[in-house]
């Protein structure tokens, strides 16, 4: 079977932590991610080299999606074909990075990308998209597989709700899987997501990162009481 049948209509789990966090440590996101397994997740999302290589050595056997953050702006999902070929090097199955029209750091095209990882890995190349026509532009530079992970993260405000309008959208448009990623907060978005046609559901925030759903907790609270 391969990867993408593994998590056709299933659920991946982004296990990511921010520098500094309590989470930031490879035996946490290997706890996560085993956690995350044990609850049926298909597949995990991962990021930074460190990360990747002790979860492929701990889940030899689960699809792992990696990526490498460089940057907290602009194109900084493996932005640059440097840190596409030292996530591929960690044994992943899928290499993620920016799939927008925006210019990369290294001045590289996204085609010219994809292919030199193809030269030197046997790997899926995963483009994740803001739009349409992200998604045109990077199925036409050869990716295997289109996310709407960065819908909203472009510009402006960021918004509330994931984007299901783009995962349909594209979806109905490609002859790429479609994997709807961003803002997924609920088990009822993750199902719509898979009736608008993605092909396999990403979730992070909301499973695997208990500082910021404590958060909301907190806010919500402290906000009924002002109101009180």
């Amino acid at each position: 079977m391969s990867v993408l049948d593994e998590i056709r209509g299933r659920l991946v789990v982004s296990c990511q932590a921010d520098p500094g966090e309590p989470l930031d440590d490879p035996a946490h996101m290997v706890a996560l991610a085993r956690s995350a397994r044990c609850g049926g997740a298909a597949g995990i999302r991962a990021q930074g080299v460190r990360d990747l290589r002790a979860l492929r050595a701990a889940l030899p056997d689960t699809p792992l999606i990696g990526l490498v953050k460089d940057g907290a702006s602009g194109v900084y999902i493996t932005p640059t074909l440097g840190h596409a070929l030292a996530v591929a090097e960690t044994g992943v199955d899928i290499v993620a990075l920016d799939g927008t029209t925006r210019p990369r750091p290294d001045g590289r095209t996204l085609a010219a990308t994809v292919a030199a990882v193809r030269a030197r890995y046997d790997v899926l190349v995963m483009a994740d998209v803001a739009s349409v026509a992200d998604a045109d532009a990077a199925v036409a530079a050869g990716v295997d597989l289109v996310g709407t992970t960065l819908s909203g993260y472009t510009g402006g405000a960021v918004p509330h709700d994931p984007d299901l309008d783009l995962v349909g959208a594209l979806a109905a448009r490609l002859d790429v899987p479609v994997v709807a990623e961003g803002r997924i907060n609920t088990p009822e978005e993750a199902a719509e997501a898979l009736r608008r046609g993605a092909h396999a559901v990403v979730v992070g925030t909301a499973i695997t990162r208990p500082a910021v759903v404590t958060g909301r907790f907190a806010a919500a609270l402290l906000t009924s009481r002002e109101l009180s």
